[in-house]
């Protein structure tokens, strides 16, 4: 069954959100490496990683599916940040904003109807509350450090040992 014009739309649209987020994270990791904390920065261009890897999902099953990809610009990321945690916060809009478009993704494919969608959705939302959490985890514990330069530093060691691939 092909995919109905509408989800057709909707997932290339995904492909450009995705590599959207991508360069977000990039944008988030130089502010990072600007300010001195390389693990945060690294960790940041291996989020970047990801979702690249997650455009390409979207990019392969719409060529499998027998459907042409279509690129839509890239939005201006955001790089002005008052602090850390504004940095991981917007980290985490980015990811709600993905989580949204998926979840929109979900409903018009169960509306169309379209089973041969779901495995990869599938993969997608679990993706998703993963990396909600792991945001919003670094953002409890930035929020903790407070003012705690030695808190930030083992922070950020710590998220500089993450490799790529890693489960967080």
């Amino acid at each position: 069954m092909a995919l109905t014009p509408e989800l057709e739309a909707a997932f290339n649209d995904q492909v450009t959100l995705e590599l959207a987020s991508a360069h977000q994270y990039l944008a988030l990791s130089a502010w990072l490496e600007g300010e001195g904390l390389p693990g945060m920065a690294h960790w940041m261009r291996l989020q970047a990683g990801e979702e690249n890897e997650h455009a390409m999902k979207f990019y392969r099953f719409l060529l499998d599916r027998g459907v042409g990809v279509v690129l839509g610009p890239l939005p201006q990321p955001t790089s002005e940040f008052d602090s850390v945690v504004d940095v991981f916060r917007a980290s985490l809009a980015a990811e709600h904003r993905v989580t949204a478009a998926i979840n929109n993704l979900y409903a018009m494919a169960t509306d169309a109807r379209d089973f041969a969608s779901f495995p990869l959705l599938d993969w997608f939302v679990d993706e998703q509350v993963e990396e909600e959490a792991t945001v919003q985890q670094i953002i409890d514990d930035l929020e903790r450090t407070a003012d705690n330069g030695h808190g930030l530093l083992m922070l950020d060691r710590e998220l500089g040992g993450r490799s790529a691939g890693e489960d967080d």
